[in-house]
């Protein structure tokens, strides 16, 4: 009963993320904003939805049983969640699940922005590390982590491009550290 509850609460999440991904996407097109990535946005999509199916299969097939280290993965999990919402209403109607860029825009600074160039893609690969963790399911995050690497290796360098060539974020960034948080070398 854990794991279902568990589950459903990932898939309206995912999907809650959606919705407010489309919202977004419609305004930033409306102002303008340019996509970028498409290519590569489909496989995004999919190592996504196989993570959730690879997980939801490992798990039921072990019986979904919760690790006995549950309380500090689930703890690990809370705290993403929290990173996840804190990133999401910093970059406000510019969050997105898709690489939009307004040109002109000013890049955001703020939140967790302040210490990482993308704290999002952070908080994703600690979910595709916990969420499995946390019902034995080890095929998946190990399979799921080294293909969201390749993954993620392709969409950070086409999401920085974009951003370089559109706002101000090699002035803003060009001194943070990628993933690590650590102030900007003065």
């Amino acid at each position: 009963m854990v794991f279902y509850a568990f589950f459903l609460f990932i898939i309206v999440e995912r999907l809650s993320e959606l919705v407010i991904a489309k919202k977004n996407e419609h305004w930033l097109k409306e102002k303008g904003a340019k996509e970028f990535g498409k290519d590569h946005y489909k496989y995004i999509v999919l190592l996504h939805v196989l993570f959730l199916l690879s997980f939801w299969l490992e798990a039921t097939l072990q019986g979904a049983e919760i690790s006995p280290f549950w309380p500090v993965i689930l703890c690990g999990f809370f705290i993403t969640q929290l990173l996840r919402v804190w990133t999401i209403l910093s970059l406000g109607r510019f969050w997105n699940t898709k690489i939009l860029v307004l040109p002109n825009a000013k890049v955001v600074a703020k939140g967790p922005y302040r210490w990482l160039r993308h704290p999002n893609y952070v908080i994703v690969a600690f979910e595709f590390v916990l969420i499995p963790l946390l019902f034995q399911a080890y095929w998946t995050a190990v399979i799921f982590s080294l293909l969201n690497i390749i993954v993620l290796s392709v969409r950070i360098s086409v999401e920085e491009q974009a951003l370089c060539i559109m706002t101000n974020y090699k002035s803003e960034f060009h001194q943070r550290n990628r993933f690590f948080p650590v102030r900007p070398i003065k």
